[in-house]
């Protein structure tokens, strides 16, 4: 008899946007206008969500200030320094942040996650990004965004090399013996000696494996160039589809391209990006979406959408229809996932630009529902049951009581329809997600034109060699790493 495979279940994922998804949501009574740079407002989120089982936290992160200052909150504390607080004050709850890329180094990133996911007990996940705003590359001494192809492929080795520098220390590398005085195993920590097209990384990394093998790591691509990330690396995806043929097509083909790379027909799990809108009634629903909506200046969401589309405010009429044949933003080079999504929607629903704005309640390209907890619970359901997603990052209208609503309203008919968990199962986040643990393996480490070592040279170690005998070639080897890599 062939074994059953075990039933699929609903993933939930809250994104914490500072104030929530709503850009006037700040302004609601009862809201705090600062909530956005304290820690406590994240922690309160974060047990709100443990409260109802969600799998995780998910926190967004940009390098620039990117949005528009003079009327609504930014992304502005650094994620895994956030996250780190947040794991402090919950048990069970994944903790997953965002970091680029395109401004940092892989071993950067490869300490910062593997020291996130000791510290939550192995909860922590990476969100693999790459960064297309101008005003993020002049932080970072440069003129021009890179050209889009470019910095996939710049991600991709990044990539390959923080898994290589988690895996550079075996599972059984620590021995701390104190009758033996021995503390490593020098044996089983090992250089990547990574030299390629952008880095030049030696490793190993300087803590032992992560709890979890790997943080979870997650992506975002809506692109051709994003999907190939996500489908060679990606464990999970956060995805910005309008309509549940759209985001079943775009998880086929997700599955089909990671099957490809040899991952198995079901390797990444797709979490739907969603916005609630909750009333005890409809009508309740739609007037707190109104009211929502009508708190946005015109003027802010006019630049919002063409900044999305990629054009200036002045090609926006607000009574008419989108303007014809709309390019891909920076010829190419900017955001497609949510450029596609609200030209999607605007052009299916044959919609005005005002109409748009309200559609998307003031935000830009991610699915917004405005209903009773009934009304929510059975979208959701349809779209599991149906496969076009895994699970949702949700993003609540507002924080933290839109999440409340959520929990309080949503989560319990979806435990009374069996769709979702009544308690944690495990402690990692690889358990909620239903994520084997990686065993260490060496063959995924980057490909590289250096020679690596088996095993981290032993006179590294002060108890085994002194200064004076360590190996001249070891120390060439890493200046020659030092001074060689390419300039960014």
């Amino acid at each position: 008899m062939s074994k059953l495979s075990p039933p699929r279940r609903l993933h939930l994922n809250v994104n914490a946007l500072h104030s929530g998804f709503v850009p006037s949501a700040w302004r609601l009574d009862g809201a705090d206008p600062n909530a956005f740079a304290k820690v406590e407002h994240y922690v309160q989120i974060a047990r709100i969500a443990e409260a109802g089982t969600l799998d995780a936290i998910f926190l967004a992160d940009q390098a620039a200030i990117a949005d528009q200052i003079h009327f609504r909150p930014i992304t502005a504390l650094e994620p895994t320094v956030l996250l780190a607080s947040v794991a402090a004050a919950t048990t069970h709850l994944g903790v997953i942040g965002t970091a680029s890329t395109s401004y940092n180094e892989p071993y950067n990133i490869a300490r910062r996650f593997a020291t996130l996911d000791h510290v939550s007990g192995g909860r922590a996940g990476w969100n693999i990004v790459t960064t297309a705003d101008l005003p993020s590359a002049r932080n970072f001494g440069r003129e021009d965004v890179p050209d889009h192809a470019r910095r996939y492929a710049r991600a991709d080795e990044f990539t390959r090399i923080v898994k290589a520098l988690w895996d550079s220390w075996d599972d059984d590398a620590f021995i701390g013996d104190k009758a033996g005085g021995r503390f490593i195993d020098p044996a089983k920590v090992h250089p990547i000696a990574h030299r390629g097209e952008f880095f030049a990384v030696q490793g190993p990394l300087n803590l032992p494996r992560p709890p979890q093998g790997h943080p979870v790591l997650v992506q975002a691509g809506g692109s051709g160039d994003g999907r190939e990330l996500a489908a060679r690396h990606a464990e999970a995806v956060f995805s910005a589809s309008q309509t549940l043929e759209e985001s079943r097509d775009y998880r086929r083909d997700l599955n089909e391209r990671a099957a490809r790379h040899g991952r198995g027909a079901h390797a990444v799990k797709v979490l739907a990006g969603l916005t609630t809108i909750i009333g005890a009634t409809e009508a309740d629903a739609i007037r707190r979406r109104n009211e929502l909506v009508d708190a946005i200046p015109y003027d802010y969401s006019l630049t919002r959408l063409a900044g999305i589309l990629g054009i200036g405010p002045d090609r926006l009429d607000l009574d008419g229809p989108l303007p014809d044949d709309l390019p891909l933003p920076g010829g190419g080079n900017g955001n497609h996932t949510f450029f596609q999504a609200t030209l999607a929607l605007a052009r299916r629903q044959r919609l005005t630009t005002r109409e748009l704005i309200r559609e998307l309640a003031g935000g830009g390209g991610h699915r917004v529902i405005v209903g009773t907890p009934e009304q929510i619970a059975d979208d959701i359901e349809h779209w599991f049951r149906e496969e076009a997603a895994d699970g949702f990052n949700l993003m609540p209208d507002s924080l933290p009581d839109g999440l409340q609503a959520f929990v309080d309203g949503v989560v319990p008919i979806l435990r009374r329809r069996g769709l979702f968990r009544t308690g944690y199962e495990g402690r990692t986040l690889r358990e909620h997600l239903g994520l084997q643990r990686p065993p260490v393996s060496r063959s995924a480490a980057p490909r590289s034109t250096a020679s690596p070592s088996t095993a981290f040279p032993s006179t590294a170690f002060p108890s085994t060699a002194s200064p004076s005998t360590a190996s001249p070639s070891t120390a060439s080897r890493v200046d020659e790493h030092a001074v060689s890599q390419p300039a960014r």
